[in-house]
C-alpha cells in the first residue's frame, strides 16, 4: 500500500505522531514567557497552551507582540523570562533547526536562483539526504500543494499564490510537527487571500499537524482558526474560539478590534434603562422600527435620530444618536427610506448584550 504524506508525519526523533482517538497532546506550551528589548516589553508574561492538531491564530495590531511570540516558538528569539515546551520537551536555548517546527514567512524567502523543486528540497540537501530521496520527498510536497507541474520553474515565473504554496511545501518537506505562519497572506490581493485561506485550512486538516498562524486581519483569524489568542501591548487579553472572541469579548479592546461593536458605558445604560455595567453590543443585533412598540420581555426599545448614513456596497452603515451616545448598525443598501435627521426606534434583545470586565 502506498504511504501517504499524512502517514509519514514524524517528530524530530523519528517517532510517529500519536493519533490515539480523542487524545489531545499539548503541542506548544508557553509559561510566563517574556521578551524584552531594553525597556520595551515586546512579549509580557504570556501563558498559552496549544493542543496538537489545532489551527491556532495569533491576532493583534502591529506591535502587539504576536510575531515576537511566534519567533520565540521558532527559536529565532530567546525569552527574557519564562519557559517554552514543544510536545512536552523544554526548548529554552535549543536552536531552530533542533525544534520540531518550521516557519513560513510573509515574504516567502524563496531562493531566486533556484527552481521550485530545488527550493523545496533545500533543507533536505543541507541535511545530506541523497539526491533521489530528496527529489521524491520534494515532489510529494509539490503534489500536496498542487504544483508538481511547476517543479522546474523559477520563483519569478510564479504568481503570488503559487510562490506561497512553494513556501508551504518547503516548510513541510522536513515533516515538522508544528508549522508556524507569519502573516503568510499579507502580500496577496483580496480574492487570492480568500482562496489561500481555504487552501491553508484544507491542508491543515489533511495533515493533522499543528498550525500557528499570525495575522492582524480579524477576518482571517475568525475564518481559519480553531482558537484565537488576541494580543495587545505584549499581552494576551483573550483566548477562545472565533465565536467566543466575536460574540463574547471580555475586554473593550477585543470588542473594538475584532469586528465593530457598540460599547455601552454604565452611564449610558442608566439613561436608557438597560442593565448596569460595561457592555458590548454588535451592530447586527440592533433592529430598526419607525414606531414605538410595546415593551416586550427582555427587549429594549429606544428613540433615536439618524445622524449619518454611509454606503458600503451590500449594506449601508447607519449611525444613530441615542441619548447623547452613538449607536452603529447596518441596513440593506436597498432600504432608502432612512434619511439623516429622521426619528426612528432602535430595539435589541438584552441577551445580545455581552458584559465586559474592562
Amino acid at each position: 500500500m502506498a504511504t501517504t504524506v499524512r502517514e509519514t508525519m514524524y517528530d524530530t526523533e523519528g517517532s510517529q505522531v500519536n493519533e490515539a482517538a480523542g487524545q489531545k497532546t499539548s503541542a506548544v506550551e508557553l509559561a510566563g514567557i517574556s521578551r524584552h528589548f531594553g525597556k520595551v516589553k515586546a512579549v509580557d508574561s504570556v501563558d498559552l497552551s496549544i493542543p496538537e492538531g489545532e489551527f491556532f491564530g495569533m491576532l493583534g495590531p502591529s506591535g502587539s507582540g504576536k510575531t515576537t511570540c511566534l519567533r520565540l516558538i521558532a527559536g529565532f528569539e530567546q525569552p527574557t523570562a519564562g519557559h517554552l515546551k514543544i510536545f512536552g520537551q523544554t526548548v529554552d536555548g535549543v536552536p531552530p533547526y533542533r525544534r520540531a517546527v518550521n516557519t513560513v514567512f510573509q515574504d516567502y524567502a524563496l531562493f531566486p536562483h533556484m527552481n521550485v523543486i530545488d527550493n523545496v528540497a533545500y533543507a533536505l540537501t543541507v541535511r545530506g539526504v541523497g539526491r533521489k530521496e530528496r527529489h521524491q520527498q520534494a515532489m510529494e510536497m509539490l503534489e500536496l500543494v498542487r504544483l508538481e507541474e511547476f517543479a522546474r520553474r523559477q520563483p519569478a515565473q510564479l504568481s503570488g499564490g503559487q510562490r506561497q504554496r512553494v513556501a508551504l511545501a518547503r516548510a513541510l518537506v522536513g515533516k515538522p510537527r508544528v508549522l508556524l505562519l507569519d502573516e503568510p497572506l499579507g502580500a496577496l490581493d483580496l480574492k487570492l487571500r480568500e482562496q489561500m485561506q481555504v487552501e491553508l485550512k484544507t491542508l491543515q486538516r489533511e495533515l493533522g499537524i499543528t498550525f500557528v498562524f499570525v495575522t492582524h486581519d480579524q477576518g482571517e483569524a475568525l475564518s481559519m482558526s480553531d482558537r484565537v489568542a488576541v494580543f495587545s501591548e505584549g499581552r494576551v487579553v483573550q483566548v477562545g474560539t472565533p465565536e467566543d472572541i466575536y460574540e463574547r469579548p471580555e475586554h473593550r479592546f477585543v470588542a473594538d478590534f475584532v469586528g465593530s461593536s457598540n460599547i455601552l458605558e454604565p452611564a449610558f445604560c442608566q439613561r436608557i434603562g438597560a442593565p448596569e455595567g460595561l457592555w458590548s453590543l454588535r451592530p447586527e443585533k440592533i433592529q430598526l422600527t419607525d414606531q414605538s412598540v410595546t415593551r416586550e420581555n427582555n427587549v429594549l426599545t429606544v428613540s433615536a435620530e439618524v445622524s449619518h448614513m454611509q454606503y458600503q456596497g451590500a449594506v449601508r452603515r447607519c449611525v444613530l444618536s441615542v441619548a447623547g451616545h452613538s449607536l452603529s448598525l447596518s441596513v440593506p443598501s436597498n432600504v432608502e427610506s432612512l434619511v439623516v435627521g429622521q426619528t426612528v426606534y432602535a430595539r435589541w434583545n438584552l441577551d445580545d448584550m455581552h458584559r465586559m470586565v474592562s
